[in-house]
């Protein structure tokens, strides 16, 4: 591979002109294709096998009047009057009109006729059912459903506008840009030159623009949730910076060494970037492998990151060693221009640290396992579910719409539940209907069940179940289960309980089982990768288990900080609670990804060492010496990219962010840069170990190039190339 992938960059270099050209036609054409075929992104999670999903897909045919969006309008009268004050209570059912007649709406329901006053009498409810599930709705009826209320606002009302109609994709902003202009601030100290900086920078930011190009294109075709493509904009991002910044400072070291510029990179591309496309190769597999959870919604989100990652993998091959040809000796700072010999040769801190740590490797490791271990402890409490309006940001309006429920109805009722009885006859639904309601009477946590709501057929029914509690709350989701348990079969009916508190719990438990199973799917599959690369053993173990530790802190530090609501104000979080439910299966395969990366920048040269004569010790400080300044330069810059979606204001994308800063922190300063080098030293010889059998079981990757530099060493000192 890294004799193709010399070529490759050879190719580029020379053809510089074209491979630009061509790139820029992609560009250019994938965003055509973008602006003519976006479709709507869906906001509501779906899971096809469950209790939930099966009710929502029965009443789309037996009840379809009622399989629509719900939209609920929460009017608060002024302190010191109620909503029986005959002046409101015209302006209420002004509104009530008002919203039956919007556009893609089937009805509103008036308050004072189901009752749904609160008991202070100044808060009521208007549910309003539109024809569309949500991601059917239209931007243009959303706006005139929030627009809606301006008269009862005149007569002195508060009106806010909630219910699953208003769920939003996040927005990406400017925001985030502060990450990549710390990213940016990175690539100009580790290279001291602009030149380099904007030129790695670009490389990205293009890659990343025809990887999102291309998936809104595919959005009209597959269905995405919101969430997808801000998950793909920032890995593609973070990776799309990091393999160029790998490539560049192998061409750059090229330059210094002498080599001509076409010649230098051809071997960077060769050498660096076989370790960026295995890399590359183990983040997709992770995040391909989400299919394996069969969740769609989760395969598609994991698909959708992959294929930016994989854009970011050609971009930086191809046309990163063409934009190395355009820029030149300016890719190296002014000293060193035309002038190799001026290298410095002054030890850094990379080599520093490795001797440190090599030295005192018993209590670094003590310290590093039991420090990583303290930190994952909060991880034993973690509870994840769906977010609902209450957990959304402060000044959205739904979140003001939950707030104002809660104020006058308390927290149940944004996790108001839907109970579907159906059977083959009207008279057999009522007295099935009669059974259930008589069932759940002294259910702990029950606040109310709703008179049923009977389809026009009069076969199947719909009755609203009210907890105490909120719709994330662990008592809510044992509130499911007893509901279930006591309804299941009654009366010969067909009982199921949905909605979007049940959708949610749902997911989270699907997701809770699956994850064990990706788990020891990604830790097998790196020590499978890492014995290919490695040609090693026990290098692979401690690579799983140094991911596992990642993992473990990572996971802890997130749910103390999100869940238990620790320094909460310091990433702008309001309301802490259970994290997102696709979180940390999600997190486990990107992290995973990442790991791998620095894993095999770091330990590969630590192994070309050793096999060239070093000892141990002296290979493992080599490689970490020489290793370090690029690494840190990577971390960094996926830290800043990352940490830049923590200043969204939607807590699931910060969220997201947060574990992804964190998980990337960890896994590069303490377990690659520290625990590795510190496990390695103390193994010696042994951590190369591999028996003769397995040695020739396996087939040779050649990561690092090591044929590659074999024929460069012969006397011809060049790999002929054909460039057509």
């Amino acid at each position: 591979m890294a004799t193709l992938l010399y070529r490759l960059g050879r190719v580029s270099f020379r053809r510089r002109r074209l491979v630009v050209l061509l790139w820029l036609v992609l560009l250019i054409a994938l965003g055509g294709a973008a602006f003519a075929f976006k479709g709507a992104t869906a906001s509501d999670f779906t899971m096809p096998g469950t209790e939930s999903q099966r009710a929502i897909d029965s009443l789309r045919t037996e009840f379809p009047e009622a399989s629509g969006a719900t939209g609920t309008i929460v009017v608060a009268a002024p302190q010191g009057r109620t909503l029986t004050d005959p002046q409101l209570q015209q302006a209420v059912q002004g509104l009530v009109k008002e919203a039956s007649a919007l556009p893609g709406v089937l009805g509103a329901v008036d308050p004072y006729q189901v009752k749904a006053l609160s008991q202070d009498g100044r808060h009521a409810l208007i549910q309003v059912q539109f024809a569309e599930r949500a991601d059917g709705v239209t931007p243009d009826q959303r706006d005139a459903y929030e627009a809606s209320g301006a008269s009862a606002e005149a007569a002195g009302l508060r009106v806010e506008h909630g219910g699953e109609v208003m769920n939003a994709e996040p927005e990406v902003g400017g925001t985030e840009g502060i990450g990549v202009l710390i990213a940016l601030v990175v690539l100009v100290v580790t290279f001291g030159s602009l030149v380099a900086a904007g030129m790695t920078m670009l490389n990205a930011l293009i890659g990343v623009g025809a990887g999102m190009a291309g998936l809104y294109a595919l959005s009209s075709v597959v269905s995405l949730t919101s969430t997808a493509p801000v998950l793909a904009l920032m890995l593609g991002l973070a990776v799309g910076i990091d393999y160029s910044l790998f490539i560049t400072s192998r061409h750059r070291q090229h330059l210094t060494e002498g080599i001509e510029p076409e010649e230098a990179a051809g071997r960077a591309v060769g050498t660096a970037g076989s370790a960026v496309v295995f890399a590359g190769i183990t983040v997709v597999i992770a995040l391909a492998g989400l299919a394996v959870v069969d969740i769609p919604f989760l395969t598609v989100m994991g698909l959708a990151a992959a294929g930016t990652v994989a854009v970011a993998v050609l971009v930086a091959i191809t046309l990163l060693p063409a934009l190395l040809g355009f820029a030149g000796a300016r890719v190296l700072p002014r000293k060193l221009r035309g002038n190799a010999t001026a290298a410095s040769t002054k030890e850094g801190f990379g080599f520093r640290w490795a001797r440190l740590v090599t030295k005192w490797r018993v209590p670094v490791l003590l310290v590093g396992i039991l420090g990583l271990g303290a930190l994952a402890l909060p991880a034993a409490d973690m509870r994840v579910a769906l977010p609902d309006a209450s957990a959304a940001a402060e000044g959205t309006p739904a979140r003001a719409a939950a707030d104002l429920t809660t104020e006058g109805f308390g927290k149940g009722f944004n996790g108001r539940l839907a109970l579907v009885v159906a059977t083959e006859s009207p008279e057999q639904t009522k007295a099935a209907v009669g059974e259930v309601t008589k069932a759940l009477q002294g259910t702990p946590n029950l606040l109310a069940v709703t008179a049923p709501n009977l389809s026009r057929d009069g076969k199947t029914a719909l009755l609203a179940i009210i907890p105490t509690t909120g719709p994330t709350e662990k008592a809510t989701e044992d509130l499911v289960h007893e509901v279930r348990d006591r309804t299941h079969g009654l009366g010969g009916a067909d009982v199921s309980l949905t909605g979007q508190t049940a959708i949610g719990i749902d997911v989270s438990e699907k997701l809770s089982d699956a994850l064990p199973v990706y788990l020891l799917l990604v830790v097998g599959l790196s020590v499978l990768l890492l014995m290919l690369v490695f040609r090693s053993i026990l290098v692979p173990l401690k690579a799983a288990l140094g991911f596992l530790l990642t993992v473990g802190a990572t996971f802890g530090i997130t749910v103390w900080v999100f869940q238990e609501g620790h320094l909460a104000n310091l990433v702008g979080l309001s309301v802490p609670g259970p994290l997102i439910s696709f979180l940390p299966i999600l997190l486990i395969g990107i992290l995973f990804g990442l790991a791998m990366d620095y894993e095999v920048f770091l330990v590969s040269r630590m192994r070309e060492d050793f096999v060239h004569g070093e000892t141990a010790q002296e290979a493992t400080i080599s490689g970490l010496g020489h290793g370090a300044r690029v690494v840190t330069a990577a971390a960094l810059i996926m830290i800043s990219v990352f940490a830049g979606f923590v200043l969204l204001d939607d807590p699931v994308i910060k969220s997201m962010g947060f574990a992804l800063a964190v998980g990337v922190a960890i896994d590069a300063f303490v377990v690659r840069m520290t625990l590795v080098p510190a496990v390695i030293s103390l193994l010696g010889r042994s951590a190369w170990w591999l028996p003769g059998w397995l040695n020739r079981l396996l087939p040779n990757v050649d990561i690092e190039g090591e044929n590659l530099r074999k024929t460069l060493d012969q006397p011809s000192d060049r790999v002929p190339v054909s460039v057509g």
